[in-house]
């Protein structure tokens, strides 16, 4: 039987990965290596490119959310995405195609990006064998599909009757928002049955150990609205998914949870965290959050800020969110903005989390220099300030009314 990160992390074995994820994180090997085994600290792999850690102790992580959709087939536009997330900094790609060569674009995803790659097999399953036609078999099928092309994760939405009647008749504003969540849940209902991941789970895990593939455990019952407050269905679901990532971790697979509302009230973004991390101390994933619903055409700042304190309470994953969410299929450009809010939520978390960053100092040195160049190599996108700023001297702003021009001489004391 094949030895996963879990597996050696238990045995007292330090793997090259860790020993990488050590490294770059600035983390004691020996800490990293416990970690892994608790399964707070996970450990994304792709052969032939460098691992990614996720949890307790390591950097706030991005992903980047993008695929084709029945209604917009553009493997052109998704190349671009795909590269355009390499060069901005994402730490992690999702592909969620549901069009087109599903498993051609997933190849071309591949072909183009180092980049630990998640997918969530039941879309390909419903558009392939139909919402009516798919049976348990098909869906496990695709999982061993995915699993042996090279994904490093995979996301599963492990809803039961429970939580669905639960739902029923709640009362909620948006209902069901989740798309894995509902094909799950009308596969369920269809074939008068419960949840096949939940009842061919330790199949499942399996299929996944084989390749050291991590567990995504998906939201459901997450939240599509700011007055779709925490009811007992997110909290069920939320019990559900900590008990299952414990069974993982004692199987050797490495489990992150997807947690929170998609949408939820920036004051109730700190205890919805301590809320899942009370639960089991697993590496917490978080869509946005979104604390308000009227930013629409610029959701990916309300997001934004929705992760920065999501962040800085202890998210250790962050989904993006791009300008075009609630409307559309994000363009190339869409991609890049939402990156780059999603980075600069993550790096305020991480400096909420762990304490400041020299590198915010080292910009503040070179500003006060007038050193444009400087700024915009340390900036999280070189490009944009590249654009704005001027060859030397103060900006427009002020011209010759610069404050800190004004004032330096007598504050250095050569005055």
């Amino acid at each position: 039987m094949s030895k996963t990160q879990v597996d050696h992390a238990k045995n007292g074995v330090l793997t090259p990965e860790m020993r990488y994820v050590a490294k770059t994180e600035g983390l004691d090997e020996q800490l990293v290596m416990e970690r892994v085994a608790h399964g707070s600290l996970v450990i994304m792999t792709r052969k032939g490119c460098p691992p990614v850690a996720i949890g307790k102790g390591a950097s706030t992580k991005i992903n980047v959310n993008l695929g084709t959709s029945s209604a917009s087939i553009d493997p052109d536009s998704e190349l671009e995405k795909v590269m355009v997330a390499g060069k901005y900094g994402a730490d992690t790609i999702t592909d969620l195609s549901m069009g087109g060569d599903i498993t051609g674009i997933r190849r071309m995803v591949f072909e183009n990006t180092h980049l630990p790659v998640t997918t969530v097999p039941i879309y390909q399953t419903i558009v392939e064998c139909g919402m009516e036609g798919a049976r348990i078999d098909d869906i496990l099928s695709y999982i061993r599909k995915h699993v042996k092309e090279g994904v490093s994760s995979i996301l599963l939405h492990c809803v039961d009757r429970d939580m669905l009647e639960r739902l029923k008749g709640s009362g909620r504003v948006m209902g069901m928002v989740s798309k894995g969540g509902s094909f799950t849940s009308t596969f369920m209902l269809l074939n008068n049955c419960e949840n096949p991941f939940i009842e061919h789970f330790e199949e499942v895990a399996e299929i996944l150990r084989k390749n050291d593939v991590v567990l995504s455990l998906g939201n459901t019952m997450r939240s599509g609205c700011i007055h779709d407050l925490q009811d007992e269905a997110q909290v069920m679901e939320a019990r559900r998914n900590a008990d299952l990532a414990k069974r993982a971790n004692e199987m050797g697979v490495q489990v992150i949870i997807n947690g929170m509302g998609g949408h939820i009230p920036a004051s109730a973004i700190p205890a919805s965290v301590r809320f899942y991390k009370e639960m089991g101390d697993y590496p917490l994933f978080v869509a946005g959050p979104l604390p308000t619903d009227i930013a629409v055409g610029y959701d990916h700042i309300a997001g934004a800020v929705g992760a920065s304190l999501a962040s800085g309470a202890g998210a250790d994953y962050l989904c993006y969110i791009t300008p075009a969410e609630h409307l559309s299929l994000p363009n190339p450009e869409q991609v890049r903005e939402g990156l780059i809010a999603f980075r600069i939520a993550a790096h305020i978390g991480d400096s909420m989390k762990y304490g400041l960053d020299d590198r915010d100092l080292m910009l503040a040195r070179k500003r006060a220099d007038f050193d444009w160049k400087g700024q915009a190599e340390l900036a999280l996108d070189p490009d944009r300030p590249g654009q704005m700023c001027p060859q030397e001297g103060p900006c427009s702003m002020c011209g010759d009314y610069c404050a800190i021009k004004i004032m330096k001489g007598y504050l250095s004391g050569d005055e």
